[in-house]
């Protein structure tokens, strides 16, 4: 998939549930993965006896990753030029992540048409993780 001069408009929406019930081993696993062993990411006692958080929680980079691969779904792979974030909220064990990506502005740029994207991801509850910008090549 790749997004479409001719099929796109201002406007236009993309939803993607990317994780339901994030475990504490992938928590875990992307700890290993990105060589980032902050304790509030895997020590319970650390993380809500000292910290004062209710539990361990993701790594925003692991939220970051999921929202980025729902946005290479939508714009297609080797379409997106930029993408940047902030983290809003934790993401805590047993999270299910919806993420949407909504066409802000179509734009010309020398020869190349680019559509600039909002960026939004939510948990069950409705809370926003995550929220940025992108923007992508279109074809």
């Amino acid at each position: 998939m790749s997004l479409q001069i001719d099929s796109v408009k201002i406007g236009d929406t993309y939803s993607e549930e990317i994780c339901r019930n994030l475990s504490r081993t992938q928590i875990v696993q992307y700890a290993g993965a990105s060589g980032d062993y902050n304790p509030l990411h895997s020590d319970e006692l650390f993380t809500t006896k000292i910290a004062g958080y209710p539990s361990v929680f993701a790594h925003g980079m692991l939220s970051m990753g999921m929202t980025g691969r729902m946005l290479t779904n939508f714009v297609g792979d080797g379409r997106l030029k930029s993408y940047g974030v902030r983290f809003t909220a934790q993401v805590f064990p047993g999270a299910t992540l919806t993420a949407t990506a909504t066409i802000t502005e179509i734009k010309k740029e020398g020869d190349e048409t680019i559509a600039e994207i909002a960026v939004s991801t939510v948990d069950a509850e409705g809370t926003e993780v995550i929220k940025g910008t992108a923007s992508a090549l279109m074809s």
